[in-house]
């Protein structure tokens, strides 16, 4: 029986250093009838370059040369050029398993659904692995699935780790310009779907960069985060209105996330109180839902004590995390 093709997607910017090592990886998949996508987002260094390279001696490669646009434009791009049923992204900084692909395509065969998630490991740069998977698998329906990726339970919204039907994104694009995109998409195609396979093992190798944009210092592009999870909570509740409680402890979580975030940047003194304020205001709801984590309740607890004793435990705690993870 004929196997499906499956669209690689690769976003590519600036990545000279890493590229190598995720294309090696996708080189030695055990799945063999794939199309990978390289999309040049408009590099600056030898990216561009390297890519065409690797079309000249795997003829499964298509390059898109583009303007820069940013993660989500390149990501629709490459969506829109895709000829494969099934569509995975991954970041060509990361790398994946030698079976990557296939085990995402299993967990869809098994459970004849149109997505699939596979779990991941975390590299740091002090060589720290952090593995999030176990064993096992299962199905979902999408309101069980959102419940848990609202509540950071094994399931998460990064685009990366989860293969599509192409289908899914008929109607569904990455948006273009903003930060923590995923946020904003992951959570409409699972929306779409009767059902989600979800497989508990890790295929995919997230490597931590402390000055990436969305891990370094903070600037108000990092506001997004607040816009796409405040929209996909009000997107979430119209369908799934039993979702309250999770979708309120997301929304708390995005602003304590912010706030961590922003506790050494100057100026912000509007946002920072808008922001202690929205987490006040629903403290009691987090205190009383047995779902939330213990560190969101930790949180509010000492935000309620005053927001100095927040930023100093909050900032001896990232110290003594950053000594052993370099997070």
């Amino acid at each position: 029986m004929m196997i499906p093709m499956i669209s690689v997607i690769l976003p590519v910017y600036n990545i000279q250093k890493y590229l190598p090592k995720c294309m090696d990886s996708l080189f030695r998949q055990t799945y063999t009838n794939l199309e990978l996508i390289l999309v040049d987002d408009g590099s600056t260094d030898q990216s561009g370059t390297i890519c065409d390279n690797y079309k000249e001696s795997d003829k499964r490669i298509k390059v898109i040369h583009k303007k820069n646009g940013g993660l989500s434009d390149a990501r629709n791009a490459g969506i829109e050029s895709a000829q494969g049923e099934f569509i995975t992204c991954i970041d060509p900084d990361d790398y994946v398993d030698d079976d990557y692909i296939s085990y995402l395509f299993e967990l869809i065969s098994k459970y004849n659904t149109k997505m699939s998630i596979a779990q991941h490991r975390v590299h740091y740069d002090n060589g720290t692995i952090k593995d999030m998977g176990s064993s096992g698998d299962e199905e979902l329906d999408p309101e069980r699935c959102l419940e848990r990726l609202l509540y950071h339970d094994v399931i998460d919204t990064s685009a990366w780790g989860k293969l599509y039907h192409k289908s899914l994104f008929s109607d569904v694009k990455y948006p273009k310009g903003k930060l923590f995109e995923d946020i904003g998409t992951t959570y409409k195609l699972i929306m779409q779907c009767d059902r989600v396979a979800i497989g508990y093992e890790s295929k995919y190798n997230y490597v931590f960069h402390n000055n990436s944009i969305v891990n370094g210092v903070f600037n108000i592009k990092k506001f997004d985060l607040l816009e796409m999870t405040d929209e996909m909570g009000k997107n979430v509740l119209k369908k799934y209105p039993t979702l309250k409680e999770a979708v309120l402890r997301r929304r708390v979580y995005a602003r304590i996330s912010t706030l961590n975030q922003m506790l050494n940047a100057k100026g912000y003194e509007k946002e920072r109180k808008d922001i202690i304020r929205f987490i006040k205001k629903y403290k009691n709801d987090i205190l009383k839902n047995p779902k939330a984590p213990f560190r969101d309740k930790g949180a509010l607890v000492l935000l309620t004590v005053s927001y100095r004793a927040y930023k100093f435990c909050w900032l001896h705690y990232q110290k003594k995390i950053m000594t052993k993870e370099k997070i």
